[in-house]
């Protein structure tokens, strides 16, 4: 499988199990299963006045890959960057596609929309997460930590990107710095560790299963860089959440466990409202899952942040499986599928990944500059 299957198969992915998931995000498992049938929710359904649409967890997926491509564009034409700031600026173009403006407007300095702003469709709002606007909203300065002790899950279901960009590093520290810089992303808007820290552990996972690791070798790998990142009790409620999710994993696969099993293991880890639930859930649907539409399944019918986990989940099936295994027919009615596309392929291009397309200008070029503005 080549890289730029990856790449779309993770942002695709994530943005179809966001879809799935929004027409059930609020309801029980019990509401699911009576107005869906006893096996849930199975394709897409209206939301948001139509079918395949998508929330505020792609949203503000694409927003961060629009400001890591931003921050390399930066770097290759002014010499310095740095990349939390350049995201930052791109969450402020998000908020303003809410309709809401930060209360500090010197934070934005020099501003050029870049293409992403400009897609109308992204000036929507799909319930978007109080956390998010009121901390962007509140932000005193480009780049500034949140000032709140949230851990809702906010931060996490929009860091799959992070770990696509940082793919090709081959330093010993790649692992590390992925992790601290999803932590630093996470942290713009959620300031609790435990609302940072399953981010850093799905930046690490995700750059690895990119690089075509197993699930279970990747989880090592990530939760290894949580314990060194992390003081033991600002790590304990993510690393109890990941245990308690591949223990149950584990023994439901043993057991071969029926849907209606896993959904009980599901709700033992929690609805998911919360960063390390939103993680411990999407990690047992990916563990378990016989494919692609399986793990999305069973990843948006329970009680709880169905959209959320539905996308973590699609982002790491999509990761290790590629475009492929998503079901056309979940595909075809995706919003904005064609523009989520083209941000993988420019993840793909811009980022530390050694694959270059062709058609695509050079980082150094004006046309680089005016799609990707380096602010």
């Amino acid at each position: 499988m080549n890289l730029p299957d990856r790449f779309a198969g993770c942002l695709l992915g994530g943005a179809v199990g966001d879809a799935l998931g929004a027409p059930i995000e609020f309801m029980s498992r019990t509401e699911i299963l009576q107005r869906f049938g006893p096996g849930g929710l199975t394709d897409h359904a209206p939301a948001y006045g139509g079918i395949g649409r998508i929330t505020d967890d792609t949203q503000m997926m694409l927003f961060t890959a629009d400001g890591l491509i931003r921050a390399e564009v930066r770097g290759a034409h002014r010499g310095i960057t740095h990349p939390v700031s350049v995201t930052a600026h791109a969450y402020l173009r998000w908020l303003q596609t809410q309709g809401e403006q930060p209360q500090n407007a010197s934070v934005f300095g020099v501003d050029e929309p870049g293409w992403l702003f400009q897609i109308q469709a992204l000036h929507a709002c799909r319930a978007p997460g109080f956390t998010c606007l009121s901390a962007l909203k509140q932000m005193p300065n480009l780049g500034a930590a949140a000032e709140n002790d949230s851990k809702g899950c906010g931060g996490i279901m929009r860091m799959a990107p992070v770990g696509l960009w940082m793919l090709g590093l081959n330093t010993p520290s790649a692992d590390a710095d992925c992790f601290r810089l999803a932590c630093k992303l996470a942290g713009l808007t959620h300031g609790h560790p435990t609302g940072q820290l399953p981010a850093g552990v799905l930046a690490v996972l995700i750059r690895l299963l990119a690089q075509g690791q197993k699930l279970a070798d990747a989880l090592i790998i990530a939760s290894a860089a949580l314990a060194e990142q992390a003081t033991l009790s600002d790590a304990q409620e993510t690393q109890a959440a990941i245990q308690r999710a591949i223990a149950l994993a584990k023994t439901a696969k043993q057991n071969r466990c029926t849907d209606a099993e896993h959904a009980d293991h599901i709700a033992q880890l929690g609805e998911a409202w919360v960063a390390e639930e939103a993680l411990a859930i999407s990690l047992y649907c990916a563990w378990v899952a016989r494919d692609f539409e399986h793990g999305i399944r069973l990843s948006i019918n329970h009680s709880g942040d169905s959209d959320s986990t539905g996308s973590i989940t699609g982002n790491l099936l999509g990761c290790c499986l590629g475009i492929d295994a998503i079901p056309k027919r979940w595909l075809q009615p995706l919003e904005l599928r064609s523009e989520i596309e083209s941000m993988a392929k420019d993840l793909c291009h811009y980022g530390s990944a050694d694959w270059h397309d062709p058609t695509r200008p050079a980082i150094e070029s004006p046309e680089t500059w005016q799609r990707y503005p380096g602010y």
